[in-house]
C-alpha cells in the first residue's frame, strides 16, 4: 500500500473582533484572522509550496478563521477537493478521527484545518507512545516541538502507512512540525498563541 500524507494545520491567529453595530464581541465561530495571522498563513503557504506539500483534499472546520486560513493558502497549482465539515468545529480527537476515517482510499494527501486542543491531541495520538518518527536529529526535534504545544498556524506532516479507515494511535510517522515563528520571513516577528 502506498504511503499517504496527512497535514494537520491549526488555523492562523485570530482576533477578538467586535461587531461594528453594537460593540459586542463576535461569536467565536465568526472571529476573523488577525493581521499577524494573515502574515503567518502567507508564510506557511510559501513554505508548503517550497516543500511540495500539495493536498488532494482539504477538510476544514466551518469557522471563519479556518476558512480565512485556507484562503491564505490559495491558489493551489492543482486545486484540491475542499470539504467543509461541520463536526470539525472545535472537534475532539474522536470527531477528528471519524472525519479522517471517512476519507476515500483513493485520496493520497489530506490537509485538515482545525482547532486546538483537538489538533494537538490528534497529533500526539498519531505519534503514539513509541514516538513513531523518521530517525534523525530533525525528526527528534519535531517530536520535541510538537510535545511542547501546537501554536496557531502550525503544521504537522505525517506519513500514514495504512488505510484512512484504520488511522489511530501510533498510526502516523511525524515527518516535520512547522511553527510560523520558525519559518523564513522578511525580519518581521510572527506572533503565535
Amino acid at each position: 500500500m502506498p504511503m499517504r500524507q496527512l497535514l494537520l494545520l491549526r488555523h492562523a491567529k485570530s482576533s477578538w473582533a467586535k461587531s461594528s453595530w453594537d460593540g459586542k464581541a463576535l461569536p467565536d465561530q465568526d472571529r476573523p484572522l488577525s493581521p499577524r495571522g494573515r502574515q503567518a498563513a502567507s508564510l506557511m503557504r510559501q513554505t508548503m509550496r517550497d516543500l511540495g506539500l500539495a493536498p488532494d483534499m482539504v477538510m476544514l472546520s466551518p469557522s471563519r478563521r479556518t476558512r480565512e486560513t485556507l484562503e491564505a493558502l490559495e491558489p493551489w497549482d492543482d486545486a484540491p477537493l475542499i470539504e467543509p465539515v461541520d463536526s470539525l468545529y472545535l472537534a475532539t480527537v474522536p470527531q477528528l478521527l471519524d472525519a479522517l476515517h471517512g476519507v476515500p482510499e483513493t485520496v493520497r494527501s489530506v490537509l485538515l484545518i482545525g482547532h486546538n486542543p483537538g489538533m494537538h491531541e490528534l497529533a500526539m495520538l498519531l505519534v503514539g507512545s513509541r514516538g513513531t518518527v523518521a530517525r534523525g536529529d530533525a525528526s527528534e526535534r519535531a517530536i520535541h516541538l510538537l510535545a511542547g504545544g501546537y501554536p496557531t498556524g502550525a503544521l504537522a506532516e505525517f506519513g500514514i502507512a495504512g488505510p484512512w479507515w484504520q488511522l489511530g494511535t501510533g498510526g502516523g510517522q511525524l515527518v516535520r512540525f512547522l511553527r510560523p515563528r520558525d519559518l523564513p520571513h522578511d525580519g518581521a516577528e510572527v506572533a503565535e498563541d
